[in-house]
């Protein structure tokens, strides 16, 4: 053993604090005093407070004051901008155009709204007359009637009456709405807490679809080679000009035998000019071996289904096993099929292999970052939870890889609702197919950048389940598959996900809490508008934890959508307006970093073989060059922002209900109704996501 070196013991052996303390002092102010009083001093920990002197508190005290002031200037400037908006656009009109409800339910939403904003602002002057009179009667959570005596003048009995009418029937109707509501509100939230403790459990154990062994080795006793099966890649698009290029580019480098795939652009477009630009990236890439094919239907109906649908119908079809799916803004690395295909090997039960979405422009703006939140904990949580436990899902409707013969078993695709890809899935599992989802297979696609283009894609995305629903029940019923997947499909898949989420989000958050304000006898609890969607809000942005500093945000934003989720909603349901309405979302066609530079290089390579539209006539080269030429020439269409007159409406009742919440000094009330009208106002003004004007 090394000898001791600890020659402190030595030096205190007789050192029981003796002798004098040494006190050296400094003219200099700048410099502290430190007093030695023993050989083991300077190890021992020191007071941090001890050596700051007054020059050093004042320091910190102007940087404190400094980030107070810009903390302070910083919300001074947003207010400002605000201010700013809303006179622009709101009072002004600059810039902006009125949303267009084309559906007479839209427009009795905004109506019944706008009554509940235009009653709020009565109570409110009513009840602010009240207070500055003196008619102090709701005190502790109590309502103290006065005695006959005591009321004067007829404002005051009339004052009086109202506050007996909301106590004894306006308070019990909400009260037990609202207990309804939070009902509804706990299970939904039981369930999302049960899917992220799925989601743990997968993660512990890693559990996750693994591929055994090599899946394309030959199974000939001479070994003769791999056998890779024939597989059909779909891409359909509508109008698609700004990613048409990429999405097709990334699809022909697909790693996989040239002889053993087809790619089919199935393209829907009616401007002749993107039809022509589409062919000739088709024919680009099939003079370079890649066995592509362009398909135009003559007759456009049925939407997506449609499309797809008519391209399985050729009889080329009958020759491949499995089938791909991409839109037309999706990116899929070329060992997309080599992750994927594999997994049907000795499966003779799977129908489907669904893939992760991964986001180009996750980063673009304010509505992006809260669209990738939602997104991640979709496919992170509910969908890799529900494909490991119980082997079904919804479909996508892209980044997914079909059996065809599953395809064929339930039906094929069906023209009757606008979420084909759910219909489709549905009717597998029905028929007692499997999927799997490989939440390590990620696809580059885009969001949304636009409030409008998301507020449409949500619309379609909650309307169609609900239509799909009612088509759908009674075949589930009457199905022969176990009872509690009957339970799942009815109870989770369609009624607690798609249907009971948005009405309470808009019921409860949106309408009965501005109404407490004004019936404060039936007040809702402190742990339903803070604690609970708080910590709902947390788990869902648990998947992807670099947006943890847009947590508010994003708690604001989604009760803001849920006027959108619930219009759409009950469109579905009762198959009103807009239910089967299919707009095709906007994209921006952006691509990124490892793309663009792949795009330069063939771009380099193109230059350098000029014969590259060998096969093409000239006829077909020169109208090409000019329609390119024209449409480089030709001036891009003015884009505006537009009003929300929903969103809007409900700002104002919003933002009435925060200042009643004064009267009452409900602290916690009065901030949740101040921000959440606030949300309201940037949405109904067309302030988050891309600015068009």
């Amino acid at each position: 053993m090394a000898p001791s070196m600890d020659f402190s013991r030595l030096w205190g052996k007789d050192s029981s604090r003796k002798g004098t303390p040494v006190v050296v002092t400094m003219e200099n102010p700048n410099y502290s005093v430190l007093e030695i009083d023993g050989p083991d001093a300077a190890f021992r920990p020191v007071d941090k407070d001890r050596g700051k002197n007054a020059k050093q508190f004042t320091w910190v005290l102007f940087l404190k004051a400094h980030r107070a002031v810009g903390c302070l200037s910083w919300l001074g400037n947003a207010l400002w901008i605000l201010l700013g908006a809303i006179k622009k656009r709101l009072i002004f009109g600059q810039g902006v155009t009125m949303e267009n409800e084309k559906s007479g339910r839209g427009r009795f939403l905004f109506r019944t709204i706008l009554a509940f904003l235009l009653m709020s602002l009565a109570f409110l002057a009513f009840e602010v007359f009240a207070h500055f009179n003196g008619w102090h009667y709701f005190h502790n959570h109590g309502l103290h009637i006065p005695k006959t005596l005591e009321i004067k003048g007829w404002v005051h009995a009339v004052y009086v009456a109202w506050l007996e009418f909301r106590a004894g029937y306006i308070a019990p109707s909400i009260q037990v709405l609202s207990s309804f509501c939070v009902a509804l509100f706990l299970i939904q939230s039981a369930d999302r807490l049960l899917l992220c403790f799925g989601c743990f459990w997968i993660k512990y154990k890693k559990i996750k679809p693994r591929i055994e062994g090599d899946p394309f080795k030959s199974g000939d006793l001479e070994g003769l080679g791999y056998d890779h099966p024939m597989v059909l890649v779909q891409i359909p698009m509508c109008n698609e000009r700004e990613v048409y290029e990429q999405s097709i580019s990334a699809v022909c480098q697909l790693d996989w035998p040239k002889d053993r795939l087809l790619i089919q652009v199935l393209d829907d477009s009616d401007d002749e000019s993107i039809q022509w630009l589409i062919k000739g990236e088709v024919s680009k890439w099939s003079q370079k071996g890649v066995n592509i094919i362009y398909r135009h239907r003559l007759v456009r109906t049925g939407y997506k289904a449609g499309n797809l649908k008519s391209a399985m119908n050729c009889d080329y079809v009958k020759a491949y096993e499995f089938v791909a799916i991409f839109d037309a803004d999706f990116q899929p690395n070329p060992d997309f099929l080599m992750q994927t295909v594999p997994h049907f090997k000795d499966n003779p039960e799977l129908g489907l292999v669904q893939s992760r979405w991964s986001f180009v422009n996750k980063d673009e703006n304010l509505l992006t970052r809260l669209q990738n939140i939602n997104l991640c904990f979709h496919f992170e949580v509910e969908q890799q939870v529900n494909g490991i436990f119980i082997n079904f899902f919804g479909f996508n409707g892209t980044a997914g890889v079909w059996r065809i013969k599953a395809l064929e078993d339930s039906g094929g695709w069906l023209e009757r609702t606008t979420v084909e890809d759910m219909d489709i899935a549905v009717r597998a599992h029905l028929n007692g197919w499997k999927f799997i989802f490989l939440n390590d297979v990620k696809v580059l696609c885009e969001l949304p950048e636009s409030y409008e283009a998301y507020r449409k894609q949500q619309h379609r995305w909650h309307s169609g389940p609900m239509h799909l629903f009612r088509v759908c029940l009674p075949a589930i019923i009457t199905s022969k598959i176990a009872v509690w997947k009957k339970a799942n499909l009815i109870l989770l898949f369609f009624l607690l996900r798609k249907l009971i989420l948005p009405f309470y989000s808009f019921t409860l958050f949106c309408i009965i809490l501005p109404l407490t304000m004004f019936v404060p006898e039936a007040e809702l609890p402190f742990w339903v508008i803070c604690y609970v969607p708080v910590f709902m809000s947390f788990l869902n942005i648990l998947p992807s934890p670099r947006s943890f500093p847009f947590l508010v945000p994003y708690l604001l934003f989604e009760n803001t959508m849920s006027v959108t989720k619930f219009n759409a909603m009950v469109s579905g349901l009762f198959q009103l307006g807009s239910s089967y309405e299919w707009v095709v979302t906007k994209k921006a066609g952006r691509s990124s970093e490892p793309d663009l530079l792949a795009a330069a290089e063939r771009e380099t390579k193109a230059m350098n073989h000029p014969q590259l539209f060998r096969g093409a006539s000239d006829s077909e080269l020169s109208e090409l060059n000019k329609l390119k030429e024209h449409q480089e020439a030709a001036p891009k269409p003015k884009k505006t922002n537009k009003l929300y007159r929903k969103e809007l409406a409900l700002a104002f009742l919003l933002l009435t209900a925060a200042v009643r919440s004064l009267l009452s000094a409900q602290g916690v009330h009065f901030y949740f109704l101040l921000f959440q009208g606030v949300a309201f106002l940037l949405v109904g003004l067309d302030l988050i996501g891309e600015q068009m004007s």
